[in-house]
């Protein structure tokens, strides 16, 4: 621990003090959008952040995997070219645990007031309690898909754009603490306040004052094999235009067979406290599997077999694609 926590704190020192800026990284802004037929994106590169996360073990808060990856994550980001923050803060969940966290943000074209989020929470489920063994429900998960795989495909998406800046700006933010919701053993009443912790944060202290986004877009297991992803109903309740901006690019691209013209269910996910708490319009990518025995987000969810193995490469360049080509599409 001691070891993660210098790295840590020398990152605080060259990235940030207290959720406030310090790299000045600058990334000149081009004027041609790509095509739909001429984006990149590498879902080797995304497939490789998404095991570098898992081999940092379970990324459960007050956890040295936590902390070490919390620092790689923040390194990637200005390796990339983004302007970095880290926004450190303590936070009590529904069990009255005190957890340290951390959201990571980096933002290309920061001095651009037209602004999109993309976002992934990048904390692990502390209790695999979907496990189809109960001798399993209290290990902590890899948290390959539900997690890593969001914040692999960002990843790749700001290494993209470091090499052709959009013609907006864009915040990568990775939030923390969404998956410290109700474990096994709960028996009091369910809120949906136990869930996405760093998100309540950020929507009431954003990492910079008088923040405005034009939307945001959250993607939550983005990689799992056999996923497919309907029409959310909160997207489509606060954000419908931008679902219909999403779902559209991904049928320009092919990827009707992923991205469904079909509703989905009303899901209390990192997008929710962004539309009720800061107000602005967010989507969520998430899976949506009804026949799935296990669960409507997959197999795997909560399982301790959601780890790298079960990472569909496909599904990754579908989701990377089809958000770089909303992206450059994107006009000030």
């Amino acid at each position: 621990m001691k070891k993660a926590a210098i790295i840590l704190t020398i990152l605080f020192v060259v990235l940030s003090c207290g959720g406030r800026k310090a790299t000045t990284a600058k990334v000149p802004v081009t004027t041609t959008a790509p095509t739909a037929t001429t984006v990149e994106f590498s879902a080797d590169s995304a497939f490789r952040y998404i095991k570098k996360q898992t081999d940092f073990g379970p990324r459960v808060p007050n956890t040295e995997a936590h902390l070490k990856c919390s620092a790689w994550l923040a390194s990637r980001l200005s390796v990339f070219g983004a302007q970095t923050y880290i926004q450190g803060f303590e936070t009590e969940t529904f069990d009255k645990s005190k957890l340290q966290c951390y959201n990571i943000i980096g933002s290309y074209n920061p001095d651009c007031p037209t602004r999109i989020i993309l976002c992934s929470h990048w904390d692990s489920r502390p209790w695999a309690d979907n496990d189809s063994d109960p001798a399993n429900w209290k290990t902590p998960v890899d948290a390959a898909n539900d997690g890593a795989s969001g914040v692999g495909v960002i990843l790749e998406i700001a290494r993209q754009l470091q090499k052709k800046a959009p013609g907006i700006g864009v915040d990568c933010i990775f939030l923390d603490a969404e998956d410290w919701g109700p474990g096994p053993d709960f028996k009091g009443n369910h809120l949906d306040t136990y869930w996405g912790l760093g998100t309540q944060y950020w929507a009431k202290n954003p990492h910079k004052e008088g923040y405005r986004a034009r939307y945001a877009i959250l993607l939550d297991m983005v990689g799992g094999k056999g996923a497919q992803f309907a029409r959310e109903k909160y997207s489509v309740m606060y954000g419908k235009q931008v679902v219909d901006k999403v779902w559209n690019a991904a049928a320009s691209l092919g990827y009707s067979s992923l991205f469904k013209q079909s509703d989905g269910g009303y899901i209390t996910d990192d997008h929710y406290f962004i539309n009720t708490i800061a107000r602005i319009p967010a989507i969520d990518i998430v899976p949506y599997l009804p026949q799935c025995p296990q669960s409507c987000f997959g197999p795997t969810w909560h399982t301790t077999q959601d780890n790298i193995s079960n990472i569909d490469k496909n599904v990754l360049e579908a989701v990377g694609k089809t958000l770089l080509t909303v992206i450059y599409n994107e006009k000030q």
